[in-house]
């Protein structure tokens, strides 16, 4: 009757009991608090201790008469909140939180739920003596309170994990700003939104400062409650997270006091269970000379052991800026000393490779030596043995010889698929020369740069392809079919190789963000290495049969070609009306015993379901491979996920699938190969943690043909290796390190993308479109507006009509690098702080000429 208010017309509940143990009977007592309302509970155990002491002694209680109720105080409240001091609020709070993002991108455990749970747990922490006085004396000398301090530590945490500098957290504020209310229980707290801009700072005590002016500015403007400023601000809603701020701090130091119940002992019991109302809580209380508290948080997002180290990284944080306010945050260290040694020794790297001896050739005439007879290659009705394909090999080779091939040319290789461009590529390497591949099937403006960027000095071509080749001056055309038909021309004495492990290889073009293609300069031994971790992985050994599908100028035919000639194994080289055919494709897997194929997903998902019971060994790689293709492949045989980009020679991580719904990881590195996630900073990120994929060790490609200021920015000096001149290569892939120690691919850090398993740099394509007269602007993404479909879809500013973009398109560049629908626009949007909105770009309305169509012949 004291006080009339209805608690359950309150917020979540949360219920404290407490035992009262007497002297030969136990009594259970329990009091229920509102969340985050630690006064009213302070109120509530001063007031029961009063009553329980005056019935004890037979008194009469006497407590202060209340001068208001709740429901008046609510009365006054929504008369006050009108008018100018409304639109007072609202305008501050506007401005405040003007172009701030939507959702804080924590890194998750698990996927986000499009219906969120409350299940949760929590993970306690304690600030020792010795920092919390540091901490202190650092609030007092910058004029700010431990609330600030603590929470600019903790939005510094929240930043480095989402890798975004503008951090918007809540904070309950208790409301309690006149006399009238500080004895009256009820529900007077306030949530606050406070924005951090870690950019604007360079050390902890700027962004201090910042938090300071930031935290007592929203405390005068407190009164707005946080529901009206969700409907002022329009905020659009989600069931998947709570608006502005999913994760809350809460600084607890106002004394609830002491339960006295006479001469019973009191002990406080846990409630049994947890309920969390944000992603995140950190929820602290000042209890003497230490701050005790912990993390509350969605189990159905995180496992304990991520909250775990989150909490040590937060105390780390403390501890560093106690010691010293103006460090830098660039060289804040998250890692204690164990996990830092498990990140960069026990995971990153593995047993170092021995150097190759050996370049791709020699290994394929070792073989040839060993397995004469034995069936090298096949395409279509032709075959030919290890020893016929080594000395049709030679015989090219020679005939490069005679024209000035050795170490350090690069000869072009532009043959269709066959026996022809396999016994070329061996005979440019044989010459002591680099092999630059070539598509038939590209357009002659991307022939010509390539042959020209590469410095071709001579081309092997077929005859029937010679008169499309754009070859300027200064290269020699070969027919490789004429070459053929002119054996005793050449000698059949083996020839001495001219190359050694470190001289080039091959160079690979690959899509360039510039406009312009690049080509990798990989050397033998980097090639050769990876060959035989490969054979190792794969189980590829004599009598083993391969299928190649890739295209020569794609490196996964590096692997598709040499892995089964350098091991004994037979080669069926597919055509490529074969590789287009799902049907044609299975039954070439099936008619050839096929027992080992390196594949992509987009091929794996093409085939249909069938029993192929000669495949015991299933690689995919190039692109992003789903949990329903390894469950499909993996039955009844062994399946890995490979990952590498072109500069790091085919790959530099594998993982042993298992069936699962979720995607595989990338796995662990490669023999040989070393692999680290960084920050922006160059530091490592911590387990869980997304950053930037640094691939290291002897697979690093040399860097770019002719442009030593892209290899400077992409191949960076390795810090952590004790090798001099150790590079890493930056791949520009978002990683992170899961805690069972395995890579896992989280997507592209720019806008880069792989479309069907080929690499595409949209910069390429859009430099290429501005170049046509009817286009102003243009911005080409990859959507995918269908399940498992994506696309290429070009938005233009300007008049140009899709059917002109298309043939401008296909002058220059692949067919595989030509949008699938062109959207004219008046003007690209953007957003407030000038970027191009990407989200707000209408999805196409595909024509009949634009949807895809599988193949059927």
């Amino acid at each position: 009757a004291r006080r009339p208010f209805d608690l359950a017309a309150g917020p979540l509940l949360r219920v404290a009991a407490v035992r009262l143990d007497a002297d030969e009977a136990g009594v259970l007592f329990t009091m229920h608090h509102i969340v985050s309302d630690g006064w009213s509970m302070g109120i509530l155990v001063r007031e029961v201790s009063t009553l329980y002491q005056a019935y004890s002694q037979g008194e009469e209680a006497r407590l202060p008469e209340l001068p208001v109720q709740y429901a008046d105080y609510a009365l006054w409240q929504r008369e006050r909140l009108s008018g100018e001091l409304l639109a007072t609020e609202i305008g501050y709070w506007r401005e405040r939180l003007a172009g701030a993002p939507g959702l804080l991108e924590l890194p998750t455990d698990r996927p986000r739920p499009a219906a969120p749970g409350d299940a949760g747990a929590y993970h306690g922490l304690t600030i020792g003596k010795e920092t919390s006085a540091a901490l202190h004396a650092l609030s007092r000398h910058e004029g700010a309170t431990p609330f600030m301090t603590l929470l600019a530590a903790w939005q510094l945490l929240l930043a480095r994990y989402a890798a975004q500098d503008d951090v918007l957290v809540g904070t309950p504020i208790a409301g309690r700003d006149r006399l009238e209310t500080e004895g009256l229980i009820g529900f007077f707290v306030n949530t606050l939104v406070l924005r951090a801009d870690l950019s604007g700072a360079s050390t902890f005590r700027e962004l201090l400062q910042q938090v300071r002016a930031t935290t007592l500015g929203a405390y005068r403007h407190q009164e707005l409650p946080f529901e009206k400023l969700v409907e002022e601000l329009g905020v659009e809603r989600s069931l998947a997270h709570t608006p502005l701020f999913q994760v809350m701090f809460v600084l607890q130091n106002n004394e609830q006091g002491e339960l006295r119940l006479g001469g019973a002992g009191v002990e406080a019991l846990g409630t049994g269970g947890s309920a969390a109302k944000f992603d995140l809580t950190l929820s602290l209380v000042e209890v003497g000379e230490e701050v005790r508290g912990g993390l509350e948080h969605r189990s159905e997002l995180w496992e304990a052991a991520t909250i775990e180290r989150m909490a040590a990284h937060y105390l780390a944080v403390l501890e560093q800026v106690a010691a010293d306010a103006d460090l830098p945050l660039s060289e804040l260290e998250l890692l204690g000393e164990a996990e830092r040694r498990q990140l960069l020794e026990e995971w990153s790297r593995t047993e170092a490779e021995p150097p190759a001896e050996w370049c791709i050739h020699q290994l394929f005439e070792r073989q040839a030596r060993r397995t004469p007879d034995a069936v090298a290659l096949v395409f279509e009705e032709e075959s030919l043995t290890y020893a016929e394909l080594d000395a049709r090999a030679d015989q090219l080779a020679r005939s490069l010889r005679r024209r000035g091939v050795g170490p350090g040319a690069r000869v072009g290789v532009c043959l269709g698929r066959g026996v022809d461009m396999v016994a070329s590529v061996l005979g440019v390497l044989k010459a002591g020369g680099a092999y630059v591949p070539l598509d038939p099937g590209h357009p002659a403006e991307r022939l010509a740069y390539v042959l020209a960027d590469a410095g071709v000095t001579v081309l092997l071509t077929h005859e029937r392809v010679r008169a499309r080749l754009p070859v300027g001056t200064g290269v020699e055309v070969l027919s490789v079919d004429a070459l053929r038909a002119e054996p005793a021309r050449e000698s059949a004495e083996r020839l001495e190789c001219a190359a050694v492990p470190e001289s080039l290889a091959y160079v690979i073009y690959t899509s360039g963000s510039t406009g312009r293609p690049k080509g990798v300069m990989v050397p033998h031994g980097a090639a050769a290495g990876r060959l035989a971790s490969a054979a190792r992985a794969l189980g590829v050994e004599e009598g083993s049969n391969l299928l190649g599908t890739a295209s020569l100028s794609f490196d996964a035919s590096v692997l598709e070609i040499f892995l089964p000639l350098v091991c004994g194994a037979t080669l069926h080289l597919a055509d490529r009306d074969t590789v287009l055919s799902p049907e044609a494709l299975e039954r070439r897997l099936r008619e050839r015993r096929v027992d080992v194929w390196v594949s992509t997903p987009v091929l794996l998902g093409s085939l249909p379901a069938a029993d192929l019971p000669a495949l015991r060994v299933v690689s995919a790689g190039g692109e992003r491979c789903s949990g329903e293709l390894v469950a499909r492949w993996s039955a009844g045989r062994r399946m890995f996920n490979l990952y590498g980009p072109t500069e790091t020679t085919v790959f530099a991580t594998l993982h042993a699938c298992r069936a699962g719904p979720a995607e595989p990881p990338i796995g662990r590195p490669a023999p040989g190969s070393r692999a680290y996630v960084l920050d922006p900073r160059g530091r490592p990120a911590p387990i869980g943690v997304p950053g930037e994929l640094h691939l290291g060790g002897a697979g690093v490609a040399w860097g770019y043909l002719g442009r030593p200021e892209l290899t400077g920015e992409r191949f960076v000096p390795d810090p952590f290796s004790g090798e001099p001149g150790a590079r890493l290569y930056r791949t520009g892939d978002r990683a992170r390190w899961r805690a069972s120690g395995e890579l896992e691919y989280l997507g592209r850090l720019d806008d880069q993308v792989k479309v069907r398993g080929l690499r595409i740099e949209p910069g390429e394509i859009e430099a290429t479109l501005r170049r046509h007269p009817g286009v102003g602007d243009c911005v080409v993404v990859a959507r995918e507006d269908a399940p498992g479909e994506t696309r290429l879809v070009a938005y233009v500013v300007g008049g140009a009509d899709a059917d002109g973009m298309r043939e401008h398109l296909r002058r220059s560049l692949p067919e595989y690098m030509v949008p699938a629908a062109f959207v004219n626009l008046d003007r690209l949007p953007v957003t407030p702080n000038g970027k191009l909105d990407r989200g707000a770009l209408p999805a196409p309305e595909y024509t009949a000429e634009e949807r895809y169509v599988a193949p059927r012949t």
